[in-house]
C-alpha cells in the first residue's frame, strides 16, 4: 500500500523500557512504515526503542535513513545495518555535527514526526518539533503515540498550560494523539493529503 507520506521521523528512546507494550508499539510502527513504503528517519542509535523500530521498518524491508550526532558515535553507537553509504533501498547513517543539526536533519527528511515512549532527549525532540510548528516554521504534523497511557501526565500538563494561559487551545491542536502506531499513520496520511 503506497502512503501520501515519503518519510516520517520517530523520535523514541534509547532504552527499552519496562513495558512488553513500547516494544510491541516500536515494531508495529516500523512494519506499517514498510508497509506503506513510507522511510523511517530516526536518530541512528543502535538500542532500545530507537534499534526496534529500525530494525522492524528493515526487516519488513523498509527504508531506514538514521541521523545521530558524530558526538553520540561511540556513546549510543550508530546501527550497525546503516552505513553513511546509502544501500540500495536509500538506507543510511547521517552523521552530523550536533545535536541541533540531528533535529533540524530529522524533520526536514520527514513528512510529519511520531513519538513512542522515551526518555529526556525524546521530549527535547518532540518539543523542538512542536515549538516550530507552533511558530509556523514548519507546518507537518507531530503526534505522540501513547501507548499504555505514558504520555497521560504529559498530555495533562498541556492542558494545565491551556487553561493557564500559556498555550492557545489552537496551538494545542497542532500535536495529534493516537493510541496505536496505525491510527497515528492514517491521521498523518489524512493530514497530508488536505
Amino acid at each position: 500500500m503506497s502512503s501520501p507520506l515519503s518519510a516520517v521521523a520517530v523520535y523514541c528512546g534509547y532504552r527499552m523500557g519496562t513495558h512488553p507494550a513500547y516494544v510491541a508499539a516500536a515494531i508495529d510502527l516500523g512494519r506499517a512504515l514498510a508497509a506503506r513504503d513510507c522511510a523511517l528517519v530516526y536518530g541512528g542509535g543502535g538500542g532500545g526503542m530507537m534499534r526496534t523500530v529500525a530494525d522492524a521498518t528493515l526487516d519488513a524491508g523498509g527504508r531506514v535513513i538514521g541521523v545521530i550526532p558524530v558526538s553520540l558515535i561511540e556513546r549510543e553507537a550508530g546501527h550497525e545495518r546503516l552505513s553513511v553509504t546509502p544501500d540500495a533501498s536509500g538506507s543510511r547513517l547521517e552523521v552530523v555535527p550536533d545535536m541541533h543539526t540531528r533535529k533540524a536533519r530529522m524533520l526536514e527528511l520527514s513528512d510529519a514526526c511520531a513519538v513512542l515512549p522515551g526518555g529526556i532527549g525524546t521530549m527535547d525532540e518532540l518539543f523542538e518539533a512542536f515549538t516550530w510548528a507552533q511558530l509556523g516554521l514548519h507546518s507537518k504534523p507531530c503526534g505522540i503515540i501513547n501507548v499504555e497511557g505514558y504520555y497521560d501526565a504529559l498530555l495533562q500538563w498541556l492542558e494545565d498550560a491551556v487553561s493557564g494561559g500559556f498555550l492557545g487551545a489552537t496551538e494545542r491542536e497542532l500535536l495529534c494523539v493516537e493510541t496505536t502506531p496505525a491510527a497515528m499513520l492514517d491521521l498523518f496520511e489524512a493530514r497530508a493529503g488536505h
